[in-house]
């Protein structure tokens, strides 16, 4: 146990100790960083092989010797579904943790103290 006590403030005054946002450290920054980059290539990747699906469905569609592009694109399809839940798990993560870089007084102009 700590020999110091937290004094409560006053009613109605918020606690600024409490309220202000810790500075954060420059590897925490740069994680924010990478994972942000990695959601935002996944998501390129996605939309590309969406779009290239639908180009594989509609050759396989126009001849019958072409069918194998339909695999093609259900294989497409796959990919985009197993990929969704790492571009969630990276893209959710890496916005909280750049919004919470943003917010810090290092980013406001302020001292990190």
């Amino acid at each position: 146990m700590s020999d110091q006590q937290h004094t409560p403030s006053p009613a109605g005054q918020p606690d600024r100790q409490a309220l202000a946002p810790r500075p954060v450290s420059i590897g925490y920054r740069r994680w924010a960083a990478v994972l942000l980059w990695v959601a935002v290539i996944l998501l390129a990747f996605e939309v590309v092989a969406l779009v290239a699906s639908f180009v594989l469905l509609g050759l396989a569609n126009a001849s019958s010797d072409a069918a194998a592009y339909g695999y093609l694109a259900i294989f497409l399809w796959v990919a985009v579904a197993v990929l969704l839940p790492v571009l969630l798990g990276t893209g959710i993560p890496g916005l909280v943790m750049t919004r919470r870089v943003r917010r810090t007084p290092q980013a406001l102009g302020g001292t990190a103290a």
